[in-house]
């Protein structure tokens, strides 16, 4: 009996795949807005980033709607309104 075709496994840790999935899981949706899991969880909670979708077992959040929650996150606020970013010292 010949035996199956293993493919090779890819690192979880910085694996780009060649095109972005729409759905993301818990660990990847907080990945990708740059925050911890535990962080992602609470601000699922709290509304600012969106409650997921199920199919079948599969928890996954829509990687378009967190990039449109991401976008509508307030900017930082700066008491230099002068610069108000524009330095690398306003984003220390």
């Amino acid at each position: 009996m010949p035996k199956a075709l293993q493919l090779p496994r890819l690192p979880e840790n910085g694996y780009q795949p060649a095109f972005a999935p729409r759905g993301l899981s818990r660990i990847e949706s907080a990945r990708h807005v740059g925050v911890s899991p535990s962080l992602f969880d609470e601000m699922v909670r709290d509304g600012r980033m969106p409650q997921p979708k199920q199919i079948n077992a599969r928890v996954l959040w829509d990687r378009v709607k967190l990039e449109a929650f991401f976008e509508a996150l307030p900017e930082r606020q700066s008491a230099n309104a002068e610069t108000d970013g524009d330095t690398f010292a306003d984003w220390q």
